[in-house]
């Protein structure tokens, strides 16, 4: 018999309105069952949480209960529980940004992301844990056991997202948000067996520090099924008041669009590495061909194309992606610096000696290619690449304190698709449509048009219901 959090998001908060259950009860069972957790591993939860607030949680759920899912507009994840990533601001929550600099931190407001799924009625457990600023790709931070898959615990669960995918993958929150500025919401999802959607830029508000000029970054959803990854971007999607750019308005609820058969569509296809040389695994590249047999059954146009953004533009991604890096660490105290670990300090140091009139180029020329990509993708209704060149690898496999340099291109060859589409704005999601021998998840990744997250969306729940993966469970389960 299935328990509560055998149930996707969806279901939960159906049994919510249908009165079966409440934001009271749902909330206990996660709390519980994050206490067993700990129980068989603390280091497993500790690396998925960075902090967490039973009693906050409770007060809250008792809160949403006594209002209830409100009106025809409210939102099917009312009272469903979940948490929020540690680089998000939440009023009156300690907010580290993964980062001892910033401990004991506790902001005063909290962000649009925050508030939308505030307003959404939905309860946060809590704080997910991910690396210093989200920078790397793996979530490793300083003084805090690693966030890991629960399909082997030796192995990483992916960054910078990896708390929020540890903890939706072993059960602990059925869904939860998390943010992607090269693939920090995919490349875990990838790692955990779960569905990583990254929205078209614009689409979800920066409020209230818009702290990214590049426009590389968006918070995101992360979860076990399409239509929940979805139901959570129609939690924190629309353009509040001050926003300096938006995506247009949708014509549906992005849940709706998982409902309806997406047609037959033009779909590119490519597997070369764009951002890193890196000969593929063997298994990643066999569930790549399956994928694209599986699009062509399915009476999709399937064709191979050339990688649509230059080489040249990996350098300019590098000099912007540093300068973000030290917009975090400029600021700090030189006692806050001795803090840093080494591959912050040498990518902040990095951006800290690009000039204002280099970044501004910088920009200019990144702009410029994903313009020209986008023309090349216009023809395509989605892309299909993998997501990662490998499976889920070991803990500390990437991180190199002693070599930062070494450090950040093993993470280029680990993930060489994922940051392309940061780069055009292009919406994104990475499925777990496979599994390698060993019972490792592997995903695949499409892409649509910017503002597409509807077709995007449709044609990821055709492939689920073409090939569930619903009934797998991982060890730690």
């Amino acid at each position: 018999m299935a328990e509560l959090h055998d149930l996707t998001a969806l279901e939960q908060g159906e049994l919510i309105r249908s009165g079966e259950t409440s934001p009271v009860e749902l909330t206990e069972h996660y709390l519980q069952r994050i206490e067993r957790a700990a129980a068989v591993s603390s280091e497993y939860v500790d690396g998925a949480f960075a902090f967490l607030d039973p009693d906050a949680a409770r007060r809250r759920a008792r809160e949403v209960a006594a209002v209830g899912p409100v009106g025809d507009g409210a939102s099917p994840l009312a009272g469903v529980p979940t948490a929020i990533k540690d680089l998000n601001l939440t009023r009156g929550v300690p907010t580290a940004f993964g980062s001892p600099a910033f401990a004991g931190y506790v902001p005063e407001v909290s962000d649009g992301v925050t508030l939308a799924i505030e307003d959404a009625g939905m309860v946060s457990l809590g704080k997910t844990s991910t690396p210093e600023f989200g920078s790397p790709c793996y979530t490793e931070p300083e003084g805090r056991p690693p966030a890991v898959t629960p399909w082997d615990t030796t192995r990483m669960a992916g960054g910078s997202s990896g708390g929020a995918a540890s903890a939706v993958a072993a059960g602990l929150v059925s869904v939860a948000q998390g943010s992607d500025g090269g693939g920090s919401i995919r490349i875990p999802a990838s790692c955990c067996g779960l569905v990583g959607l990254k929205p078209t830029r614009g689409r979800i508000s920066g409020f209230p520090m818009y702290g990214d000029p590049v426009g590389l970054a968006t918070s995101g959803s992360i979860a076990r099924s399409v239509a929940d990854a979805a139901a959570l971007l129609d939690v924190q999607a629309g353009r509040r008041i001050g926003d300096p750019t938006w995506a247009p308005a949708a014509g549906e609820t992005f849940l709706a669009a998982t409902r309806r058969e997406p047609g037959r569509l033009r779909i590119a296809c490519f597997d070369a590495p764009v951002i890193a040389e890196v000969d593929i695994d063997p298994e990643v590249r066999a569930a790549y061909d399956a994928t694209t047999a599986l699009l062509s059954s399915l009476g999709h146009v399937v064709e191979d194309i050339a990688v649509p953004i230059p080489p040249e533009a990996v350098g300019v991604f590098e000099t912007c992606w540093a300068v973000l890096t030290a917009l975090s660490t400029v600021t700090l105290t030189p006692e806050q610096r001795g803090t840093l670990r080494p591959l912050t300090r040498w990518l902040g140091e990095r951006g800290e000696a690009v000039s204002g009139p280099e970044f501004g180029l910088a920009i200019g020329q990144l702009r410029r290619h994903a313009a020209d990509a986008l023309v090349a993708l216009t023809p395509y209704d989605a892309v299909l690449t993998p997501t990662l060149a490998t499976v889920p690898l070991p803990v500390g496999a990437i991180r190199d304190d002693t070599d930062p340099a070494a450090d950040f291109e093993a993470q280029k060859r680990f993930t060489p698709w994922t940051s392309a589409w940061n780069v055009t704005g292009m919406p994104a999601i990475s499925l777990p449509l496979h599994q390698s021998s060993t019972g490792l998840p592997i995903g695949m990744m499409l892409a649509a048009r910017p503002a597409e997250e509807g077709v995007l969306l449709s044609l990821a729940a055709q492939l689920e219901a073409a090939q569930p993966w619903r009934g797998r469970r991982p060890p730690l389960w």
